[in-house]
């Protein structure tokens, strides 16, 4: 099922400042917070330094030594918006509900950084994380594939569970280009994906409003199965 969504409600769901589960993200871990830190007082020394060697008035040197003490506070908001800002340039979002065609799990190489040995050697290391991978389609075939690290709750995904997502393009029809956002499993109650695109609040309202819509109101017909990607004929926008 493809279901259109209207750009307002676009607007919504993929939202331009980061979303709670957002900020969350790019909060990271403890290491993470504190080379945050570590920035945020070598800008604030900076700043200071230029403000004095540049004669800059006092209120610009304060303005400036604030913007950079909090980075580790804005940091965050502004690598996730950034992130959105991809996702929010496609003219087209779709509602997509399909099923798990394939789950399997991978090794993925996340990071990788230079070290160097007792010997003196620089060697490379690969930080590796296990992901768990979900194949995804309908009738019409293979979709996407959804990654995700592995949690003990991924243990219960299986193939032909019913899975939901966004879709987006440049094009009306579809086409190869796609994107696809993290998905949500309404049998686990569960969000699979390795960044949360979706403000999940306005997820389940387009997806209650949906479900009354052409689930339970016997005047509306139930959604047609989405159109091949060659098909210009689309479903009435939500």
């Amino acid at each position: 099922m493809l279901i259109p969504i209207t750009q307002e409600k676009f607007e919504q769901l993929i939202p331009l400042i980061a979303s709670s589960e957002q900020y969350q993200y790019y909060w990271g871990k403890t290491e993470d917070f504190l080379r945050r830190a570590l920035i945020s007082f070598v800008l604030v020394v900076l700043f200071y330094l230029l403000a004095l060697l540049l004669r800059e008035a006092e209120a610009l040197r304060l303005l400036t030594q604030i913007i950079g003490g909090l980075y580790w506070f804005w940091s965050p908001i502004y690598s996730a918006s950034i992130k959105n800002a991809d996702y929010r340039r496609q003219p087209y979002c779709f509602f997509w509900r399909g099923k798990i065609l394939d789950v399997y799990l991978t090794e993925e190489i996340v990071r990788t950084q230079e070290e160097v040995d007792k010997l003196g050697r620089l060697l490379k290391v690969e930080n590796r994380e296990r992901r768990i991978n979900l194949e995804v389609g309908d009738k019409d075939g293979y979709l996407a594939r959804i990654q995700a690290p592995v949690e003990p709750i991924h243990r219960n995904l299986k193939p032909g569970q019913a899975i939901e997502l966004l879709v987006l393009s440049n094009q009306r029809t579809l086409g190869r280009n796609l994107k696809v956002t993290d998905a949500y499993v309404p049998r686990l109650n569960l969000w699979v994906g390795l960044y949360p695109y979706v403000r999940r609040d306005v997820f389940w309202d387009v997806r209650e409003q949906l479900r009354v819509r052409y689930g339970k109101n016997p005047n509306n017909p139930p959604p047609r199965p989405y159109p091949k990607r060659r098909s210009p004929r689309l479903t009435r926008e939500y």
